[in-house]
Parts: C-alpha cells; sequence; structure tokens
C-alpha cells in the first residue's frame, strides 16, 4: 500500500460482534486528492459517523476518505457503539453524515408497518418523512440491498433444485431443514411470517415442523448451512463476505417478503444546503456499491482481518476514484 499519513481522531479501538461480522476500527482514515487535484469541498468541515457493524464502518471509511479527498476537513466519528448512538448523533447535529438502510428508517425509526416493496418508493417514502420530522436527506440509495434471505450451499441448491423459496416450499417436509437465529425468529416481520408467506405455516406437519427449525449465534448460521447441518437453508445477510467465502447461493424472495434495505447516505439538512456538490460526490460512491462488491469488502474485514480504513482507501484508488 501507497504510504499515506493516518489522521488519528480517536486512540478508541472499538472491537464489536455483531450479527453482521466482526469489525475494528481504529477512528483513522487515509488522506489522498481527487484525480486531477480538484478540491470542490475546500474550506468545508464535515462530521462523518457511523454504526459499529462491519459494513457501517466500511461506508464510512469510504465516506470519509473521498470527502477529505475532495478537499473537506473531515472529523472521523466511525464505529460509534450501536444504533442508536450513531443515529442520536446525527439527530443532535454532533454529526453530518451516516450511512443508513431504507428498510432501518421504515420500521424502526418510524414504527412503520406497511411492506413496501418497491426499493424506490421506500426510499422516496422514507426520505419525504425524514425530511420533514429531522430535517434529514436520504440521498438516492446505492446499488446494494443489505436485507434478510435465505442462503444454502451450493451443492445442497443444486441436489435439491431450488433457487427460490417458492422452490423451497415445494420440498418434501423433511427437507424443509432451517436455521435462524432467536432475533429473526421472534421479529414481527421475521421467520414464522415468511413462512406463512410462502405457504408452509410454521409447527405444522404439513408446512415446517418446529424439529426442523434449529435456532442459533446469527454467525453459526453461516457454517452451518455451509456444511448442510443440521439445516438447508439458513437465514443470512445478503451483502455478508461470509455469503461469497462459504459459497452459498442466495434464493430468491419471488414473493416479495422481505423489505428493501438499500443503503443511503444521509446528510442533515443544513449540510447539504451549505454543500450542495454533496450530492453529487456521494453519488459518485453510491454508484459503484453492488451486493457482490460489499460482500467481497465486508470478507476482506471479516474473513482477511484487514482494517477498515486500508480496505476503503484501496478499493477507492483501485476504482481511481482517488490518487
Amino acid at each position: 500500500m501507497t504510504s499515506t499519513r493516518a489522521v488519528l481522531l480517536s486512540t478508541l479501538l472499538v472491537t464489536l460482534l455483531t450479527g453482521c461480522g466482526l469489525v475494528s476500527s481504529s477512528g483513522t482514515f487515509h488522506e489522498a486528492h481527487l484525480p486531477g487535484g480538484d478540491q470542490p469541498l475546500d474550506g468545508a468541515k464535515l462530521v462523518v459517523t457511523s454504526k459499529s457493524f462491519t459494513e457501517g464502518v466500511l461506508l464510512g471509511k469510504i465516506t470519509a476518505t473521498y470527502l477529505a479527498a475532495a478537499g473537506a476537513e473531515v472529523k472521523d466519528l466511525t464505529g460509534a457503539p450501536g444504533s442508536a448512538s450513531s443515529r442520536q448523533a446525527q439527530l443532535n447535529g454532533d454529526a453530518d453524515i451516516l450511512w443508513e438502510y431504507t428498510g432501518t428508517g421504515w420500521v424502526n425509526y418510524h414504527n412503520e408497518t406497511e411492506t413496501i416493496v418497491d426499493p424506490k418508493e421506500l426510499w422516496q417514502r422514507v426520505n419525504a418523512v425524514e425530511k420533514r420530522d429531522h430535517d434529514l436527506e436520504w440521498l438516492p440509495p446505492a446499488n446494494f440491498n443489505d436485507t434478510y434471505a435465505f442462503a444454502a450451499s451450493t451443492p445442497n441448491a443444486e441436489r435439491l433444485q431450488v433457487k427460490s423459496l417458492s422452490d423451497v416450499a415445494k420440498l418434501p417436509v423433511p427437507d424443509r431443514t432451517f436455521c435462524v437465529d432467536d432475533e429473526f425468529f421472534s421479529r414481527s416481520d421475521g421467520f414464522i411470517p415468511m413462512l406463512q408467506k410462502y405457504g408452509v405455516p410454521y409447527n405444522d406437519p404439513n408446512g415446517v415442523p418446529s424439529g426442523n427449525v434449529t435456532r442459533m449465534d446469527a454467525g453459526v448460521v453461516y457454517t452451518a448451512t455451509s456444511k448442510g447441518a443440521p439445516c438447508n437453508f439458513g437465514m443470512v445477510y445478503t451483502t455478508d463476505g461470509r455469503v461469497k467465502n462459504l459459497n452459498l447461493v442466495v434464493l430468491e424472495d419471488d414473493k416479495k417478503f422481505f423489505l428493501p434495505y438499500s443503503g443511503t447516505a444521509v446528510v442533515r439538512g443544513a449540510i447539504i444546503d451549505r454543500y450542495p456538490q454533496l450530492r453529487a460526490l456521494i453519488g459518485t460512491i453510491s454508484e459503484h456499491l453492488t451486493d457482490q462488491l460489499m460482500q467481497e469488502l465486508n470478507g476482506r474485514v471479516d474473513i482477511d482481518g484487514e482494517d477498515p480504513a486500508d480496505v476503503a482507501y484501496d478499493w477507492l484508488k483501485k476504482e481511481k476514484l482517488i490518487a
């Protein structure tokens, strides 16, 4: 890696195991500049925060590095423990930019129960209520969706000839075996309602008997699914690096049960009014992000043990977004 001066803004090492992975965030990012030396944010002062799970920290590091390269003086508050603290920091005006998920905004922040399956409509609805209630602008989402899904090992997917959840519903009862974590099992928009949507009710001898379901820690689900024991199908997050690393096949949610969780940069209204160029700059980042890319970047942190700041810098440089 090219030697760069890490901008140290905190000496705190945050190491946290979450459902989305193990992350180590040092409170640093690497200095760079835009190709051609342009500085559209020269003189701007911005505070970037993030949640503490791997993907949140990576998105924060990418954003901090890129906006600093564009000339901004960036304070790095990525890796805030717990989702509430980063959100509250933005609501309090202590942080300016935070990556969020449209499903989180709809369900967790505004307690909505309506399932909106169209990602664009959901973003528009969330953006409207967030502008009205909190003066926050949710920029157009990136091209990745970190939502719930079910996956199978490649051998099992081929053996059972399944590509979608409807295919799973057609299998003989003994083959309908699932691994889920306790939180997803208990959610009002989780496992049991999903089975009902696909016509295989829980604890029904003709649906999914309780003995067909194993509840375990979210991290263990991936390994169990890869081994095909004790389950053929496991709950995963679609951008988790273990999906690619373990060669899992994500099944299509063909009846659109799961709410979209499109990744979206959220900016305080006062900041976007002061620096409207943020829309185009963050849009440049967003248009590069996909499910497959996030799996790869998350895997470099969770599986290969790389630092999120290094992964963010390397990726931006590889894409020629910084020099």
